[in-house]
């Protein structure tokens, strides 16, 4: 069983409580599709500009995490016709943040949690 950590973003977090990333996660569908089971270990908002989000992943990798994923919205738009990544999301630095913990913090980390933008692979860092 993989345990699993997710970092949102601030700018979503009074809109989605993680419904759909829970459910996909528990099912393993979507960005979780990669595992054969997952346990969820906790979750963390980013705050802009992302000063923390270091010493987030360190907590959640001592609370147990062996990979963090970090929420679609942080990359991709909700549209009309589903999720796009052609105007991007909340973050204009996300994969820059992601480097930044997966270096600092050596664990394993995943680009998209549920609401994949159509043919995006996610992109992991390990």
């Amino acid at each position: 069983m993989t345990k699993v950590g997710i970092i949102r973003c601030e700018k979503n977090e009074q809109r989605c409580p993680l419904t759909s990333g829970f459910r996909c996660m528990m099912e393993t569908r979507e960005a979780f599709q990669i595992y054969e089971s997952v346990m969820p270990i906790g979750v963390f908002t980013c705050r802009c500009p992302g000063d923390s989000v270091v010493e987030l992943a360190k907590i959640l990798k001592a609370k147990g995490a062996e990979v963090i994923h970090f929420t679609t919205c942080t990359f991709a738009k909700k549209e009309d016709k589903g999720w796009s990544m052609e105007r991007g999301g909340f973050c204009d630095h996300i994969d820059e943040l992601i480097e930044k913990v997966h270096r600092e913090t050596g664990i394993p980390c995943v680009k998209g949690t549920a609401h994949l933008p159509k043919d995006y692979v996610p992109r992991q860092w390990t």
